[in-house]
């Protein structure tokens, strides 16, 4: 009920009218939710050596801006992506791809807000199969659902049968897109650990293997925000495309992917450390 009101209140008034309730609530979070609080804390205190005060206002800082990114999810639920602007860095890339025959992965990631850049994208030609986990309420399921179909992009929700493996494969083999999130490892034994922000951290090989599988190529996306109403897509490129490796240099070639992505995934996260969205313990100790 709370995010049909976000919706009608987005219909009537301006964005701002919901950050600033946001900027009041977040401390209330904070409090209450301790686990992603003190791991975010963490984040800034290990992985960029600031003080404890400076760790503890930016801290403050990515749960107000993690506020925002889903307050502009609603805002658009609402019909308000003409409110938006976005500039698109590396579109090259995307469109020379897309206009290929071949079909290739998009690897996101749980920085800045990913999912709004298919709300507020249009995909022509080749169709975007998005890999997304259920959960969700019935309200955001039906208008994720809705936007994103009118903008060319198919949902492959993850299920226990397995039955989204046969989707995904179905859509390469068709020289289509599919779009999946690369920086959650979910405790799959299937990782390789990187150097990473001043630390080491696991990162799920899967969207690397169907690239070497397929032979085909991975885009990394960020999304960042970058003011109230403006949005920074970020295209680039991730590594080569795999091409008749032996199943020995295969697994190599996978694993040079995973960490050139790791290497993209903490240049965006150093230009904006504050939108970094992973609320658990990410790093080894």
């Amino acid at each position: 009920m709370g995010q049909r009101g976000l919706i009608f209140l987005f219909r009537w008034f301006d964005l701002r009218v919901g950050y600033a309730i946001m900027a009041v609530v977040v401390p209330f979070y904070m409090l209450f939710a301790r686990r992603g609080y003190l791991a975010i804390y963490r984040y800034f205190r290990r992985q960029f050596g600031y003080t404890a005060w400076r760790s503890f206002w930016k801290t403050y800082q990515n749960h107000f801006l993690f506020g925002q990114v889903i307050l502009d999810r609603f805002a658009v639920f609402a019909g308000r992506q003409s409110a938006f602007e976005v500039e698109v860095v590396g579109n090259k890339h995307y469109r020379r791809l897309a206009e290929g025959e071949k079909g290739f992965i998009i690897a996101g990631s749980h920085v800045g807000n990913f999912e709004i850049s298919g709300y507020l994208l249009n995909s022509t030609g080749k169709k975007i199969n998005a890999l997304v986990y259920g959960g969700e309420t019935e309200t955001m399921q039906t208008n994720r659902a809705k936007i994103l179909n009118n903008n060319n992009i198919n949902l492959i929700p993850v299920r226990n049968d397995m039955s989204h493996l046969f989707a995904i494969n179905a859509a390469l083999q068709n020289g289509q897109i599919v779009s999946m999130p690369c920086d959650r490892n979910y405790g799959s034994a299937k990782s390789v650990e990187c150097d990473f922000l001043r630390g080491r951290a696991g990162f799920p090989l899967g969207a690397f293997a169907l690239a070497a599988s397929f032979d085909v190529e991975v885009l990394a996306i960020f999304c960042m925000k970058v003011s109230t109403k403006k949005y920074k897509i970020f295209v680039r490129p991730v590594g080569d495309a795999a091409s008749g490796e032996t199943a020995g240099d295969r697994r190599q070639k996978v694993e040079n992917l995973v960490r050139a992505y790791a290497g993209e995934l903490e240049d965006i996260v150093t230009q904006y450390p504050a939108q970094w969205f992973n609320y658990y313990d990410f790093w080894k100790e």
